[in-house]
């Protein structure tokens, strides 16, 4: 068994114990031991061989027992117990929104069933609103999460593939005789996720660098392995390719491996029109005379009559066609980036003082920074009450001094956006701010009616700025609000008020479809990093790529502006 079979293993165990109703310390542990083994750099059965499972993070005496069990013989006689207590499909509704394992375990006993598809035909039969604690909203909700669950792609979080390939491509870089590597597919146009991960290398010989490859480290197994092209399966389970070209034809083979599709159905027609045929390897000439080599990518596009275009790009929403126009936007850069308008600090949920939060920033070159710790509502992150901000307020004064001009600190607040439409705080308070940032972080799965409206009011109060993470969604566990986004654009239109890309690779909402529309129509975009911890401020870039492949430049984004346009901006 691999990592990822061990892990899934403690998971299901953790699952069901909890639906049995164990006690949560012991829950706990295997779900730490699950995460261990997730994360571990090498098998698990390498630790096993060598007599050391329990130098594992998380694995004591009674879960190293268990590993040993399951390398031994593929099995778990505790597991097949609790099956036989807890039926395992059970742990399949933990994924539904709303229900927890001990509500799973009464509905299971109360009616007999143990299946999603059971549960979705007692919801729609409106069999479980007579349960104590449920009703017909508790039915709508059950039958929308597993509607969702069925939508969910399996494909991988952008924050999860891109260091990873990051991480592989540098380890091929130092092998012998490569020239180059790079990332391919959906992961080099920085989409928010992405299917296996492709990498591209240049160089004359193939053969050091499959070895290399299948002989990374966390490697579970090899897929394939060939001359040009190999495959592997980490012990996360994801599945990672390799294919090594000949330097001379890197470019056409990076911009074939690319894509999208539909981006180089268009390069492949400009290529016909121009006498040439256009494949992964070479632009040769139709009439079988003659064939063009482009070592890179820059060759590819000038050889068709166009200037390079900014993989982010490459989805064939009229970048071909503005290239050809010589029309293509100076996309924004992550150098650009000046402010950054969401933060949070131990005043709320954050892990760092507002001083060493803002000292990071301006580290990382932020002129601008604003506190933007919870509002009182949202009581599981220790929301700040009026008067815990205004303590706020003279603490900013106090490290605003220690800074001087290093970087400036806005006092602002990450208000919510509660389920009756409101705003947590009165609109006097709010005026006193330098920056409000209204969320909806609950209640996501009202009516879209009713949630639309929640967010058009937020855009309608004078006194608020950003709408921040306007969906509310979480990449891949839960889908953003049913929002009416035609109806919220122009809104955000008629008001001024900015929509932000939260950078947060879970998260990377406003989506680029829409920022794009955003741009169309005028209206301001915040990139921000929603920032908890210091490296928190490194996932600006991912905010960056969203915002890249919905064609934004540097003056579309007010985190790009001047300082003092910016706080003109917030005076308006």
């Amino acid at each position: 068994m691999n990592n990822k079979q061990l892990a899934d293993t403690f998971t299901l165990i953790a699952n069901l114990s909890e639906i049995k109703g164990e006690i949560i310390y012991k829950t706990l542990a295997y779900r730490k031991a699950s995460e261990s083994l997730m994360s571990l750099g090498r098998e698990a059965s390498e630790y096993w061989k060598e007599g050391k499972l329990e130098e594992i993070p998380g694995v004591g005496k009674a879960i190293s027992e268990k590993i040993d069990e399951l390398l031994n013989t593929g099995k778990l006689e505790f597991l097949e117990k609790l099956k036989k207590e807890v039926p395992p499909s059970l742990a399949d509704w933990l994924q539904v929104p709303g229900l927890g394992p001990k509500k799973i375990a009464f509905i299971w006993k109360t009616l007999g069933i143990t299946t999603l598809a059971e549960l979705e035909t007692a919801a729609k039969n409106e069999k479980l609103r007579g349960l104590p604690g449920m009703g017909a909203k508790s039915e709508a909700a059950i039958i929308e999460g597993i509607a969702s669950l069925a939508r969910r792609s399996g494909r991988i979080p952008l924050g999860r593939a891109y260091p990873l390939a990051r991480e592989i491509i540098g380890q091929l870089k130092k092998v012998k005789g490569v020239v180059e590597a790079e990332p391919a597919g959906s992961l080099r146009r920085m989409r928010s996720t992405v299917g296996d991960l492709d990498i591209l290398v240049a160089a004359k010989d193939s053969s050091a660098v499959m070895e290399a490859f299948v002989n990374l480290r966390g490697v579970s197994r090899v897929l394939g392995k060939g001359e040009m092209k190999a495959s592997i399966e980490f012990t996360d389970g994801v599945r990672a390719q390799v294919w090594v070209h000949p330097p001379e034809k890197f470019g056409t083979a990076l911009q074939y491996a690319t894509g999208s599709k539909d981006h180089n159905v268009q390069l492949r027609q400009l290529a016909l029109d121009k006498g040439l045929s256009l494949s992964e390897h070479s632009l040769t000439k139709t009439s079988g005379k003659g064939e063009i080599l482009c070592a890179t990518e820059e060759q590819v596009y000038k050889t068709l009559g166009l200037p390079w275009v900014p993989p982010e790009l490459r989805e064939d929403r009229g970048e071909v066609q503005a290239a050809r126009a010589n029309k293509l936007p100076k996309l924004i850069e992550l150098k650009d980036i000046k402010a950054d308008l969401q933060v949070h600090s131990t005043w709320s949920d954050g892990k760092l003082s507002m001083l060493e939060m803002a000292q990071a920033a301006a580290k990382r070159g932020i002129k601008v920074i604003a506190f933007t710790d919870h509002s009182v509502s949202l009581g599981v992150t220790g929301g700040l009450s009026m008067d815990a901000h205004k303590k706020q307020a003279a603490e900013i004064k106090k490290i605003q001094k220690q800074l001087g001009d290093s970087i400036l600190v806005l006092h602002a607040s990450e208000v919510e956006i509660k389920a009756d439409g409101t705003l947590d705080y009165p609109d006097e308070f709010l005026a006193g701010l330098d920056l409000v940032l209204a969320s909806m972080h609950s209640s996501l799965r009202q009516p879209r009616e009713k949630v639309t409206q929640r967010v058009i009011n937020a855009i309608r109060n004078p006194h608020v700025d950003i709408i921040g993470h306007p969906t509310g969604r979480l990449i891949p566990d839960r889908e953003g609000a049913d929002l009416d986004m035609d109806a919220i654009l122009n809104a955000a239109a008629e008001s001024g008020v900015a929509l932000e890309i939260n950078a947060h690779p879970s998260r990377l909402d406003l989506d680029d479809v829409y920022a794009r529309r955003a741009k169309d129509m005028g209206i301001p975009i915040s990139i921000n990093t929603d920032a908890h911890s210091e490296g928190d401020f490194d996932m600006l870039f991912y905010g960056v790529a969203t915002a890249r492949r919905a064609w934004l430049t540097k003056n579309d984004v007010i985190n790009c502006w001047p300082t003092d346009k910016l706080l003109k901006w917030l005076k308006r």
